[in-house]
């Protein structure tokens, strides 16, 4: 009996054309393929998905957030995309991004955690941790920035003492061109040093330049499709500690250096912006006094300047991606568990709806009759429970740094050379390399 089974199936893969078997396979994988991404009823829309790779090869990632505009205009401000594997919903427009982060914000606690982040550190640290290890360390994070002076003079002191060797620094390139990158992320990173580390590093140290080439590169290889990990113990713990510092020098470095970057750029791009600045600080400041965070009341054109900056630079044009933590309808749409999301800064921000000149520097954005004037649909550090915990400290570096250097030196382009609007994907959004001139204000 066995032995007749045997002979049977020996013949039927004898007689199997193996182009029949090709087919079989092949036919196998496309059902499997279309099965595990047929989505719930009432999802939402998007572009026809190609099997496998879903929408990877429809969208050009070296300029991601402008890609997504296209379909923004066709499908709407709830869209959904295909990342191979990885179901994405693009969120845009205040009233929606409002709704989310206000109202639904339980919904979307959740952050997907890239390949890159999860074997290097799991659901450690700040940024990317979920549930009770997220909340934990928020908690810690910003306890232990209060005790160490955020929103306290003593911290206003050390950004102060940095600025003047930010200062000396740029002094010394003699009014030559030069690529600000290091110098600016030296200054910044080492306000953070000092809150974490006691000390500061001076911007001669090769070991600590080093360092900052090595978190620019980390900053391009973090920049990855999603998956998750989940972590359901106890957060205080020695490996919690060393990534949570992780987190908080590599954003508190990046997102206000780049930003700087973006601000030096555009005021020699727009000398009659720079030259309004400063006069204003001529006025309330004058040229040897130091720029303390009481002046920026009496400074309205600066700090709209600095904003208007924030604006066009969009550092962080998707936010940083949520998910979908359970069942959610939203917007009249079904989004499963699961789901990641995007946040389209890019559109709010260049919304023409919103801004007068969206694509064009223009401190007027942020005044009115002459006052400084917030902006609801203004959300670089985005909204609700997981907004950005350094925005307090961030701004205080941007006003700081940005008038203390425009107090010395007129920036200007490198003769016979121009200067670039082109920008650099990552984690953030950064101009790509550039010189400049920092010339000495008599």
């Amino acid at each position: 009996m066995i032995t007749s089974v045997g002979s049977l199936v020996a013949a039927f893969w004898s007689a199997l054309n193996p182009w029949t078997l090709l087919l079989a396979i092949v036919t196998f994988l496309f059902l499997a393929d279309f099965l595990k991404s047929r989505h719930p009823k009432n999802y939402p829309p998007g572009p026809q998905r190609l099997p496998f790779v879903g929408n990877f090869f429809q969208i050009d990632f070296k300029q991601l957030h402008l890609a997504l505009q296209q379909f923004v205009r066709k499908y709407g401000n709830l869209f959904s995309l295909e990342l191979g594997s990885t179901s994405v919903v693009v969120v845009s427009g205040l009233p929606l991004i409002k709704e989310m982060f206000t109202h639904l914000d339980q919904n979307f606690l959740n952050r997907p955690i890239s390949p890159v982040r999860e074997r290097v550190s799991g659901n450690n640290g700040l940024i990317v941790s979920n549930g009770q290890t997220w909340k934990e360390q928020r908690r810690f994070a910003l306890m232990t920035l209060r005790n160490f002076g955020l929103g306290k003079k003593s911290l206003e002191q050390r950004i102060q003492e940095e600025a003047v060797h930010l200062v000396e620094a740029i002094r010394e390139e003699g009014g030559q061109p030069f690529n600000p990158h290091l110098k600016l992320k030296n200054a910044v990173s080492n306000i953070i040093c000092s809150v974490t580390f006691g000390e500061r590093f001076e911007y001669e140290d090769g070991q600590f330049q080093e360092l900052l080439k090595l978190l620019d590169e980390a900053i391009y290889l973090q920049a990855s499709v999603m998956g998750r990990y989940p972590d359901n113990t106890t957060s205080f713990n020695e490996e919690n500690l060393i990534f949570s510092t992780l987190d908080l020098f590599l954003a508190g470095t990046e997102t206000t250096s780049t930003t700087l970057r973006w601000a030096l750029l555009y005021m020699a791009l727009y000398p009659d912006v720079q030259e309004k600045v400063q006069t204003e600080i001529d006025r309330v400041i004058g040229h040897e006094k130091k720029v303390s965070l009481a002046d920026r009341d009496a400074m309205p054109y600066t700090n709209a300047v600095i904003h208007e900056v924030q604006r066009m630079g969009n550092i962080v044009p998707l936010n940083v991606p949520r998910e979908v933590t359970v069942d959610t309808t939203f917007a009249g749409f079904h989004l499963p568990k699961g789901t990641m999301i995007l946040t389209n800064f890019t559109g709010l921000h260049r919304d023409p709806k919103e801004w007068a000149t969206p694509d064009i520097l223009n401190p007027e954005h942020f005044l009115e009759n002459g006052q400084f004037k917030k902006r609801e649909s203004f959300l670089p550090f985005s909204m609700g429970k997981r907004a950005c915990p350094g925005e307090q400290l961030a701004m205080s570096e941007l006003f700081i740094f940005f008038t203390a250097l425009l107090q010395k030196f007129t920036f200007k382009p490198p003769v016979n050379e121009n200067l670039s609007m082109k920008f650099r994907m990552g984690l953030t959004l950064s101009p790509v390399s550039y010189r400049i001139c920092a010339v000495p204000r008599l």
